[in-house]
């Protein structure tokens, strides 16, 4: 019988920022800590209005012990600049807390997370979603996008769409901002981003829309 991989018996028993980061450094959840530098927790404001939710730290970000710290972040940091949302309401995190990845010469190349451990890393993602209690999730990618929306959901399909949720009141999905990097041609690469900024002013729209309902 297969061993039953989560994080559940790790969480601390108050569920704020400071217990949650702490207890997630000696998480065992499952096999990815053996490999990886440190875990990767998400950062943001503890009542942000936005959640951005990504794969998993790659190999900067686990050098860093920070999300989103390489080329990807600098993308996203100024695609939601481009979008009209400020940097300081919105909280960012991964679906896997811990890198995972495989040797090629001396690099490490990141490898997409099993199934069976974005699972066993669902406790820390629900955990971060209770405390922060985000407006809009916003999926970067396929992992993200399925680890909340089902299997089936393709971002390809039905990228950019608001979709009321049980996660938050309203959950998007678009392109992970590597995936727009790794685009072999700069007219892919240019579109991609525009397409980008695009979806993230849909979320722009929805947060000043719900300030207007508000102030009303």
């Amino acid at each position: 019988m297969a061993e039953v991989m989560t994080a559940a018996p790790f969480l601390p028993k108050q569920l704020n920022f400071t217990a949650l980061r702490r207890a997630a450094e000696a998480c065992r959840g499952c096999d990815l800590y053996k490999n990886a530098t440190q875990t990767v927790f998400g950062e943001g404001p503890r009542r942000a209005h936005v959640m951005m939710l990504g794969e998993m730290p790659g190999n900067d970000e686990d050098l860093a012990g920070k999300p989103f710290v390489g080329p990807a972040g600098r993308l996203l940091d100024e695609s939601l600049d481009a979008a009209g949302i400020p940097r300081d309401d919105v909280y960012i995190t991964n679906a896997v807390k811990h890198f995972r990845w495989e040797p090629r010469g001396k690099r490490r190349l990141h490898k997409k997370p099993s199934a069976r451990q974005i699972e066993a890393c669902r406790p820390w993602l629900q955990a971060e979603i209770l405390v922060v209690k985000p407006l809009v999730m916003v999926c970067l990618g396929a992992t993200a996008a399925q680890t909340l929306l089902g299997k089936a959901f393709r971002v390809t399909k039905q990228r950019g769409k608001l979709i009321k949720s049980e996660w938050a009141p309203f959950v998007t999905a678009t392109y992970h901002p590597s995936a727009i990097l790794r685009a072999p041609e700069k007219e892919s690469r240019d579109r991609m981003r525009g397409e980008f900024v695009e979806d993230l002013q849909r979320v722009a729209q929805q947060l000043n829309l719900a300030e207007q309902i508000g102030k009303a």
